[in-house]
């Protein structure tokens, strides 16, 4: 029998599905709160049907974020979602294991007495980020103030290709942003830049262990040498912070013999993101010091905690410690050799990539140094009949996120498309993202796909 309108079962009836009851059937509201609930089950599936239409997260290679943890730790997360890390009365033993992480990682980076450095968990790293700039502004502001000086004027030096977070910084807490910007000749910050953009007023420098746009590291080493020379000529002392929000957990596993860490006089703090290649689901940043006194003590709050007294640092207050835990877990499961396998086996996969796509005529590699599992290629025809936005549009029709942006500033007539590969991503997944990549070409190539109608695409990059 036709209907022009469905059935909708009564409320009371017992529905033979989840997708016949009343309460799948009837519309609900999106913008204002319901009136009356729903069964719990019923409610699941509706969040749940909601949430299927992301797509596939292991599929998007736009994002460092991970989206790949074990059964175990699947479980584990399951159990301890509850806990709230800044509740270190009532989780103490949380709070103990968030001490034990960030002093591993202290030492993974070389610090040179891991009884005197601080370090904390945090939201991530732009969090960790934020924590760490304050304490360069608040050390800076208290010299001038001790010598008679205005500290109204504070600017921090970074490359143009800095990851938003460090933009933010500079606008939520008054910091003017010089940024260097990147070109042909200097696609990173270098030491041969630094000497006409600092002053007095200079609070630090960033630089950055895994360039957003590509990946690159910027020489660290390189960077507080050129600051010795400035302060030898000019005396200024310009402490140097590391963000090394990818490639601080990178590098001390496949670089071991680079010094851009504590190992480095010059570098004061340094901040992480757990959730990426410390291969934590997100919600994850770690920031160490590498001595308690380069902290103010304003920003540092102390807890009362098994009769010692422990500092806190945190811009936020009550957040999850399921991810802390989440860390500890991976730290004992894979240990420094299980760490170096999995970023060696992710690297391997990129390099592959990069060598695949750089050997299509469409396309010529940005950056043929792979420093960490990222890499960004450019059309070898950019006025061509197609452009990179029209790949990712194809691409993702196929599941795949692979983002197409501009350049930062003096580069950003040249639109790049860049993959993020994370532990997850396989050597088999990757040979399906390349047959896939191929017949978007092959379709563009022939006029069998449409434009994606965005042209050289103008808008900016924040992952």
């Amino acid at each position: 029998m036709h209907m022009d309108t469905p059935v909708t079962p009564p409320a009371s009836e017992n529905p033979l599905t989840i997708f016949s009851s009343a309460d799948e059937l009837a519309p609900l509201p999106r913008l204002e709160l319901p009136e009356h609930g729903t069964r719990s089950e019923v409610a699941y599936q509706l969040v749940r049907d909601d949430a299927m239409l992301d797509g596939n997260a292991r599929q998007n290679l736009a994002t460092f974020v991970s989206t790949y943890m074990d059964e175990h730790a699947d479980r584990l997360y399951s159990e301890t979602f509850d806990k709230n890390i800044v509740d270190k009365d009532e989780y103490r033993r949380t709070a103990e294991i968030e001490q034990r992480c960030w002093k591993m990682i202290a030492n993974l980076w070389h610090v040179p007495d891991v009884a005197k450095a601080i370090g904390t968990s945090t939201v991530g790293s732009s969090e960790a980020a934020m924590l760490a700039g304050l304490a360069l502004k608040k050390r800076w502001a208290a010299a001038r103030k001790a010598k008679g000086q205005s500290a109204d004027a504070p600017n921090i030096v970074m490359s143009s290709a800095v990851q938003v977070c460090w933009e933010k910084f500079c606008v939520y807490w008054d910091v003017e942003a010089r940024f260097v910007p990147i070109d042909d000749a200097h696609p990173t910050l270098t030491g041969d830049q630094l000497d006409a953009v600092v002053d007095e007023n200079t609070i630090g420098v960033v630089a950055i262990m895994g360039v957003t746009y590509t990946g690159a590291y910027e020489p660290v080493k390189e960077i507080s040498a050129a600051l010795d020379r400035i302060q030898a000529a000019r005396g200024l002392d310009i402490p140097v912070h590391v963000d090394g929000a990818s490639g601080g957990m990178i590098a001390p596993f496949l670089n071991r013999d680079l010094e851009w860490d504590f190992r480095v006089d010059r570098v004061v703090s340094i901040n992480t993101s757990g959730h990426k290649y410390g291969l934590v689901y997100p919600g994850l940043g770690w920031v160490v010091w590498r001595d308690v006194d380069l902290v103010p003590p304003e920003l540092i709050f102390r807890v009362s905690y098994l009769g010692g007294d422990i500092p806190t640092l945190t811009l936020n207050f009550s957040r999850p410690g399921a991810q802390v835990l989440l860390q500890y877990y991976q730290f004992l499961h894979l240990g420094f050799s299980g760490y170096e396998r999995v970023q060696r086996a992710t690297m391997d996969v990129a390099q592959f990539l990069a060598q695949a796509i750089d050997s299509m005529d469409e396309f010529v590699l940005f950056n043929t140094q792979l420093d960490i599992p990222v890499f960004a290629w450019q059309r070898t025809d950019a006025g061509g009949a197609w452009t990179l936005a029209d790949v990712s549009d194809r691409l993702r029709m196929t599941g795949w996120l692979v983002p197409s942006y501009p350049l930062p500033d003096n580069l950003s007539d040249r639109l790049v498309q860049r993959i993020v590969v994370r532990n997850g991503l396989g050597r088999d997944l990757a040979d399906d993202l390349m047959g896939d990549l191929r017949a978007a070409v092959r379709d563009l190539e022939s006029g069998a796909a449409g434009r994606s109608g965005r042209g050289d695409d103008k808008r900016g990059f924040t992952h």
